[in-house]
């Protein structure tokens, strides 16, 4: 079953009883009483969970019973940007033996698992062009089948100067910039869900999110979710892609905006020749990566991008 992604925009009190997350609304002028203004929701079908209101209220208990339940746990600012992830620290029953195999894995095979998601994050870059008519995708998949172990040719660099020039049309003169102009907020936004949905997966592969295969940074919590989120990101640029041409973008993002790129986790990609949703692709992801630690496997699942008018 496909986990829910719940996004609270609104003024609520949100609490659990009998295993349920319990929403209560404001109270209201037409004197409604509490049992009127609450609904419930079973907290096992939850993966995503995002307050996104200066003005919700949420218990302790519920806190625990997510988090022990591995629902990712976003928090957003008042600028309405997603600013804080919860996750569970003890998310797998061989958690430590993981840790182990992760902490040993050797500098040559992280190079070549760095090299698998390049490789097929610019595969998935050169979809997207083909999708959009814009520029030559030939010249990415040309690209991505130059990119050697570790990438030492920095083809991901190349590619995506090519990429960002072309993937919303020459005219637009787009540049990619996380404080840049839109659509960069939509980017941003867009990369912050699958990166706290890679999160959530990893940890729940009982692996650390902190230790990464390529970025390495003190000030990053997250550097091993930011390498294997790499491939999911054209997801989000097409997503992007298709608001433009509908004339969605604005100087900020909107409620619709939100709503649209929410959804995304339902979004079907081809793993390993089957169809999947986006949520269950990441487990998926992250339990090749597993596996590709121990030993008995050789290359991670990745996402193929499929069904992009869907």
């Amino acid at each position: 079953m496909i986990k829910r992604t719940l996004y609270f925009g609104n003024p609520a009190y949100l609490k659990t009883s009998n295993e349920q997350l319990v929403i209560t609304l404001p109270e209201l002028k037409s004197g409604l009483n509490e049992s009127d203004r609450s609904t419930s929701i079973p907290i096992e079908d939850i993966g995503i969970l995002i307050l996104d209101h200066q003005q919700i209220t949420i218990s302790q208990a519920l806190i625990a019973k997510l988090l022990a339940n591995n629902v990712a746990f976003i928090t957003c600012d008042s600028s309405h940007h997603p600013t804080g992830l919860m996750l569970n620290l003890d998310g797998n029953t061989l958690q430590a033996e993981r840790y182990t195999t992760q902490i040993n894995a050797s500098v040559p095979l992280k190079k070549q698992l760095w090299a698998q998601t390049i490789e097929q994050k610019i595969s998935n870059q050169a979809v997207i062009l083909r999708q959009q008519n814009q520029g030559n995708h030939l010249h990415l998949m040309a690209l991505s089948q130059q990119v050697r172990s570790g990438d030492p040719d920095n083809m991901e660099g190349r590619a995506a100067a090519y990429y960002w020039k072309h993937i919303f049309g020459e005219d637009k003169a787009f540049l990619r910039d996380r404080e840049g102009t839109p659509p960069n907020h939509l980017l941003n936004y867009g990369y912050s869900l699958i990166r706290a949905g890679i999160a959530r997966a990893l940890v729940g592969s009982g692996l650390i999110a902190t230790l990464g295969i390529h970025h390495r940074n003190k000030y990053n919590a997250y550097c091993l979710a930011d390498d294997i989120m790499e491939p999911y990101r054209p997801i989000v640029d097409n997503i992007v892609c298709r608001m433009l041409k509908a004339g969605q973008v604005q100087e900020e993002i909107t409620k619709d905006n939100k709503q649209t790129l929410l959804q995304i986790f339902t979004h079907d990609v081809l793993l390993d020749g089957e169809k999947s949703p986006l949520l269950i692709a990441m487990q998926r992801t992250t339990a090749s990566l597993v596996k590709c630690f121990e030993g008995t496997q050789r290359k991670i699942l990745y996402p193929e991008i499929i069904n992009l008018e869907g």
